[in-house]
C-alpha cells in the first residue's frame, strides 16, 4: 500500500505553482538588481514545474508565456522566441481571450525583438498596439501595458 506525500498532492503543487508565478509577475515589472533577475528566473521556472504537475494544458501554456518574458527581459532570445512560439501556437488555436491574445502578440514581440528576428518584432509589436487597443476591461488592458511597455520601441 503506497502513501501519498502532501508533497505528491495536486493542491500542494497549486499552491506553488500559483505563489511562484506571482511572483515571478511581480519581478517581471519594476527595476530588478542581479539577485532578482535570479529570482525571477528561478521563480518562473519553478511555477512552470508545479503548473506541468497540477495544472491543465491553459496553465502549461500561460506558464510558458511566462517563461517567454522573463527569458526576453534577461536577454536570453532563443530560448525566449522558443517558448514565445509554443505559447503563441496554443493560444491562437483556441478560443482565447482579448487580454490573453494582447499578451501574446505582447510576449512575442518580445522575444522576437530579443532573439534578433526584427521583421517578426514588427509585425507582433502592431499586432500587440492592436489587440491592447481592443481589450474591453480597463484594468486588464492596464495590466497587458504594464509587460507592452517593457518592450524596446525599435
Amino acid at each position: 500500500m503506497s502513501h501519498l506525500n502532501k508533497e505528491d498532492s495536486p493542491g500542494w503543487h497549486r499552491n506553488f505553482a500559483v505563489k511562484t508565478n506571482n511572483r515571478a509577475w511581480d519581478l517581471l515589472t519594476k527595476n530588478r538588481t542581479l539577485e532578482e533577475d535570479r529570482e525571477m528566473l528561478n521563480a518562473a521556472h519553478a511555477s512552470a514545474y508545479h503548473w506541468s504537475v497540477c495544472g491543465t494544458k491553459f496553465h502549461h501554456m500561460r506558464a510558458t508565456m511566462l517563461l517567454s518574458e522573463v527569458h526576453s527581459l534577461l536577454g536570453y532570445g532563443a530560448s525566449a522566441y522558443k517558448y514565445a512560439q509554443e505559447m503563441k501556437e496554443f493560444f491562437f488555436s483556441k478560443e482565447t481571450p482579448d487580454w490573453e491574445i494582447a499578451f501574446t502578440h505582447t510576449i512575442h514581440a518580445h522575444a522576437s525583438h530579443v532573439n534578433g528576428n526584427m521583421k517578426q518584432y514588427a509585425i507582433s509589436f502592431a499586432a500587440a498596439d492592436r489587440a491592447i487597443k481592443d481589450i474591453e476591461d480597463e484594468e486588464d488592458r492596464a495590466i497587458v501595458l504594464q509587460t507592452f511597455n517593457l518592450i524596446p520601441k525599435s
